[in-house]
């Protein structure tokens, strides 16, 4: 399985980078990992959020291949345990189809992009900075694949 995280927004602080190059260092085969970075949508006083929303959203759409089943991350989607998350994540891969993660922009994904989407997870009901969202997914997919290769879990 094919796994990329999808995330809006370029400029991250180092840690950011570094801990999710770990993390997804980490993931072995046949698991395949990257990370594909969005610019996020110009805002200003004078251009809303509406037009750098569809903006970012034209870019994910982009971004995407036709084989992706695409998962939304946000505040109000399926919260799931780690475990729950790994179970998920090893039914995707024996169903086959490649996943893309979506982490949206500072004001949430585009409808087009919503609309593409197969499921929606939250990493948390918390908002978090993007930066920290992406090294917990990236350490997320880690630890998840690393309870399905037998290794010890620290809730045992």
């Amino acid at each position: 399985m094919r796994l990329r995280i999808i995330a809006i927004g370029a400029r991250q602080p180092k840690w950011v980078d570094l801990a999710v190059v770990d993390y997804l260092r980490r993931v072995r085969l046949p698991w395949r990992t990257e990370l594909c970075v969005i610019e996020a949508g110009y805002r200003s006083a004078t251009r809303g959020a509406q037009q750098a929303i569809a903006r970012e959203g034209e870019r994910v759409l982009g971004a995407l291949r036709e084989r992706d089943r695409i998962v939304l991350l946000d505040e109000k989607g399926k919260a799931l345990s780690t475990r729950e998350l790994s179970a998920r994540l090893s039914m995707l891969a024996s169903e086959g189809p490649d996943v893309a993660i979506l982490i949206g922009g500072p004001d949430g994904h585009a409808p087009a992009v919503c609309e593409r989407a197969a499921e929606s997870w939250a990493l948390s009901r918390l908002t978090l900075p993007h930066g920290m969202a992406r090294v917990l997914l990236a350490e997320q997919i880690y630890r998840a694949q690393s309870l399905l290769l037998g290794h010890p879990y620290h809730r045992d």
